[in-house]
């Protein structure tokens, strides 16, 4: 089996990693997790498409191909937040980055 991913999808599949973080350092500790789902969603959806776009084509852009990578770069997101991010911490640490003592 031989795989062959360019560097965009790599570079996409870094950045679902990642987003939880960001989305960490956007909300606060009393927003919703809703609200903050819905915004791990829309990052995700948008790394998907801009990958897909970024990314070398023989075929042209394809639609599903960026849902498909927005489906599996908001799954990363989530599992990288619980399984990695939450219980090292790192969560708690971004969004209490910007907290100024009163």
């Amino acid at each position: 089996m031989n795989i062959n991913l360019p560097t965009a999808y790599w570079l996409g599949l870094l950045t679902s990693v990642v987003l939880p973080v960001l989305v960490g350092l956007v909300t606060t500790r009393v927003t919703s997790a809703g609200l903050k789902a819905v915004l791990l969603l829309a990052l995700s959806t948008a790394s998907g498409f801009v990958v897909e776009y970024a990314g070398p084509h023989d075929a042209g852009y394809s639609v599903g191909t960026a849902a498909v990578l927005a489906l599996v770069s908001f799954a990363t997101g989530v599992l990288s937040h619980f399984g990695f991010w939450k219980p090292v911490g790192v969560a708690g640490r971004a969004q209490d980055s910007f907290v100024k003592a009163a």
